[in-house]
């Protein structure tokens, strides 16, 4: 096991409450427009916005991988703020839609939110907000695609995690330039003591063994948490809360799986082993 038991329960609850979270988003936003003016213009099939969505996101890692190359942490770390601030808006104004200038109060509330995420980098709200982003960006998404083409998102995203990550060692190279450089990781982050060294610095108190102490970091993507609620809120909006429950449980065990599996110092992609939960939740729920 890659971390310990205590590490591993905290990333699989934050990923499940995170699950629940985006059900919940999506069907507030259910039948409702979207604010911000974001909701698209036409109403394109799901083939049509799967193959948008592929192409998008490649163009954007290659955007990444640029930025990357000039060293422009700068606009990298701009990116990030607005994102996530405009991710948060769209969370917020779920839960408050109801009451006048929602939009407007879900800013007001994102603003500090972002601000100690992105510029202080206060490692609990980076954590709760992690929690959140991802429900406000599936809900731009799930209204667009339908069962079988969420899969074969899922499918793809798959495929470019495991090359990314064991072929070209890219998913690393990124990660690591996220967290050093721009100083912001796009995913659940945390650092922890191993259980030797917990014990050494509660016993001293000396300075320099706090500065040497070896801290661990768990680390899981963003990616690896929105995909599978982008299927859970497509099936939630076409065939009812079971069998969206059903895949985000499963998407659970699949990573509970990998985190049971995987081994210290090594890196392992983890949308493989959560689409495979996500699509046994699937062939459950047809049985049933």
């Amino acid at each position: 096991m890659k971390h310990n038991l205590k590490v591993t329960f905290l990333i699989l609850g934050m990923f499940f409450v995170a699950q629940l979270l985006g059900l919940a988003v999506v069907n507030l936003y259910a039948g409702n427009a979207m604010p911000y003016g974001l909701g698209p213009i036409d109403n394109p099939s799901p083939v049509t916005t799967l193959i948008q969505f592929v192409i998008s996101l490649c163009f954007a890692i290659l955007i990444i991988l640029g930025l990357m190359k000039l060293k422009a942490e700068r606009i990298l770390r701009i990116w990030f703020f607005v994102v996530v601030f405009v991710a948060l808006g769209l969370f917020f104004t779920a839960f408050l839609r109801n009451i006048p200038y929602a939009s407007i109060i879900a800013l007001v509330i994102a603003l500090p939110l972002t601000y100690y995420k992105i510029i202080k980098r206060n490692m609990l709200v980076h954590n709760i907000t992690e929690l959140l982003i991802y429900p406000g960006i599936a809900s731009l998404f799930v209204p667009l695609l339908s069962v079988w083409t969420a899969i074969v998102l899922l499918i793809i995203i798959s495929a470019y995690d495991m090359y990314a990550v064991w072929h070209s060692g890219m998913m690393q190279k990124m990660a690591k330039y996220q967290i050093q450089k721009v100083r912001v990781f796009a995913g659940l982050l945390i650092p922890y003591l191993a259980p030797g060294q917990a014990k050494l610095l509660a016993n001293s108190r000396s300075k320099k063994a706090l500065k040497n102490a070896k801290v661990s970091v768990a680390m899981l993507g963003g990616g690896d948490i929105v995909f599978p609620m982008i299927l859970a809120g497509v099936l939630l909006l076409a065939r009812g809360l079971i069998p969206a429950l059903l895949v985000s449980v499963f998407a659970t065990l699949g990573l509970a799986a990998l985190l049971y599996a995987s081994e210290k110092g090594k890196f392992y992609p983890a949308m493989p082993f959560i689409t495979l939960g996500c699509l046994v939740g699937l062939a459950l729920q047809l049985l049933v």
